[in-house]
């Protein structure tokens, strides 16, 4: 586990029994980072997977909100600043679904290592902080296979906004959490809205067994790291190329 920092220590941390992946009916094996923005997750992901692909594993990559068929939908509901709350939600879940039916399944069911940018956690998480209920959330996401691994990548929330608001330009009006009347103010929305979703994430750390990681450790520390917690719980001989 990576040395926690004052901020990350006091996150509750799921037990190694509690860790412990669950039984699969198919083949593949899906790993999760979660984390807000700015947290690492995603770079971290994208090293982890430019080395298996080097290595000639089967792998695939999938992100959030990602589906061709639905995500002109919710460009058109962004644009026009008509989703609320459930709509955006449901427009994510929608996206999944197809997701998961012509991608992640598939390719669990056919033997590849499935590496997913965000999960039903994040709407878990981003969802509930838009004041869904999380009952209704767990019931919506309930037909999602359960991941093998789920790194959550977790910074302190200063250094993780400030990494965000460094790089772009201006943020979305829905990144922000502007249509949640928190603040006029973009920036302080939208360092609010993260504070939300970051309670929620650390209330899941137990309960969805995540394996936290501290997003404040040298990028290449941790990516050290995550491969040898991967290599601990998915036996990555089965994705290996085949000998000739």
């Amino acid at each position: 586990m990576a040395t926690l920092t004052p901020d990350i220590a006091a996150v509750p941390q799921a037990t190694p029994e509690q860790t412990a992946a669950p039984k699969r009916q198919y083949p593949g094996a899906l790993v999760v980072v979660e984390g807000i923005d700015g947290s690492g997750k995603s770079t971290q992901l994208y090293l982890l997977k430019r080395w298996l692909e080097i290595s000639g594993y089967r792998i695939h990559f999938t992100e959030w909100n990602s589906s061709p068929l639905v995500k002109s939908a919710t460009r058109r509901g962004k644009q026009r600043r008509l989703l609320t709350p459930t709509t955006f939600s449901m427009l994510h879940a929608a996206d999944f679904a197809d997701r998961c039916e012509r991608q992640i399944m598939p390719l669990l069911h056919g033997g590849y290592l499935v590496l997913a940018d965000r999960y039903i956690y994040t709407a878990f998480a981003r969802d509930a902080a838009r004041g869904c209920s999380p009952h209704w959330l767990r019931n919506l996401y309930s037909f999602a296979p359960v991941p093998d691994i789920t790194f959550y990548f977790r910074a302190p929330l200063d250094v993780a906004v400030n990494r965000i608001i460094a790089g772009r330009p201006k943020l979305k009006y829905y990144e922000a959490g502007m249509d949640l009347g928190i603040s006029l103010d973009r920036a302080e929305s939208f360092r609010i809205f993260q504070e939300r979703i970051l309670n929620n994430y650390d209330q899941m750390v137990e309960t969805d067994h995540f394996v936290l990681m501290d997003g404040t450790v040298r990028v290449n520390k941790l990516q050290k790291l995550m491969r040898q917690l991967l290599g601990e719980r998915v036996d990555l001989k089965q994705f290996a190329p085949k000998k000739k």
